[in-house]
């Protein structure tokens, strides 16, 4: 069950990731991480946490970055199931052009060609959960591949420090009050990564339509779709707004929040904020997730919905044979 997988999250914190083919590891200067769905997830949280860490990130088909001007790159695939056709392609496109690959994977293609071609590999438990759950093995794996020991100890504290059970209610009570509304999340640029995995959650876990956005990029574009008129009132009138404010973004952007909140507001949109908070960085990325698992979660049961699997995606899947 879903809400099973959220009450164990912590504990993918103790996993202590194991660089296979080792000796294969070059010392590198930039590192491409290629995924898709839940495998990216991690990679866009570790580069929100430690910015610094020199990581790129593609979703698409074959190698989208400027590989090129790096003198000694990395190619990291990432799959959750190792079977990820696009991941997969890209894992074979950087062989094409001799460039070194690594794999995070918990089994499937990927690993079969990392052992095969003698690629450096880590290998993730396989626990049976979808791979959007699977943010905790996945970023371990990453950090021990690019080397970020810091990030590894930081990370290896939310065992403890993380109570997925603390954020039940919250998210419960959000969830009531999105009943029959389509979420809109809007973040900081800093922390696109938190608001695009509410988004994700909605979607895979709720089984519901869900968007985000970021200031200050909307307030130069998105927010004018939402000055409501007699003719608009009812094209508005589905969607509820979620702020991801945190104390830590710019002083301007803090502005931002509060006049958008009283400007939505005024025009009969509803608006709530939902602080990322936190004492450390990992600890504030999950806590704010976890409150989003319990809130798709909720949903999900409202309308009668399975949870945990993605069926459309599995279809899609199919059609693609």
């Amino acid at each position: 069950m879903m809400s099973n997988a959220v009450k164990q999250f912590p504990q993918q914190f103790t996993f202590v990731p194991k660089v296979q083919n080792a000796s294969h590891l070059k010392p590198f200067d930039q590192a491409f991480y290629i995924g898709m769905g839940g495998s990216h997830l991690a990679a866009d949280l570790a580069l929100l946490c430690h910015p610094k860490l020199p990581l790129s990130i593609s979703s698409d088909y074959g190698l989208s970055a400027p590989i090129e001007c790096v003198s000694r790159p990395l190619v990291i695939a990432g799959s959750y199931s190792g079977n990820t056709e696009e991941t997969l392609d890209g894992y074979e496109t950087a062989r094409k052009h001799k460039l070194p690959v690594a794999v995070i994977a918990s089994g499937g293609k990927l690993i079969d060609l990392a052992k095969k071609h003698h690629a450096p590999y880590i290998e993730i438990p396989n626990t049976g959960i979808q791979p959007r759950m699977a943010l905790g093995f996945a970023l371990r794996a990453l950090l021990k591949l690019l080397g970020d020991e810091r990030g590894l100890r930081d990370s290896a504290r939310l065992v403890k420090t993380l109570k997925p059970l603390m954020y039940r209610k919250t998210g419960e009570h959000l969830a009531g009050r999105l009943r029959g509304k389509i979420p809109v999340i809007y973040s900081s640029t800093r922390n696109q990564a938190i608001a695009y995995n509410w988004k994700i959650k909605f979607n895979e876990t709720g089984k519901i339509p869900a968007f985000f956005n970021v200031i200050p990029e909307l307030n130069h574009n998105e927010m004018n779709g939402f000055d409501v008129t007699a003719a608009t009132k009812k094209l508005c009138a589905p969607f509820h707004f979620i702020f991801l404010t945190d104390a830590q973004d710019h002083p301007r952007v803090q502005k931002r929040f509060a006049i958008l909140e009283r400007l939505y507001t005024k025009r009969g949109l509803p608006v709530e904020r939902q602080p990322i908070v936190g004492k450390e960085p990992f600890e504030k990325v999950f806590r704010s997730l976890l409150t989003a698992d319990w809130t798709a979660i909720t949903i999900a049961d409202a309308y009668g919905l399975e949870s945990e699997l993605v069926p459309m995606v599995e279809e899609f899947k199919g059609l693609m044979v």
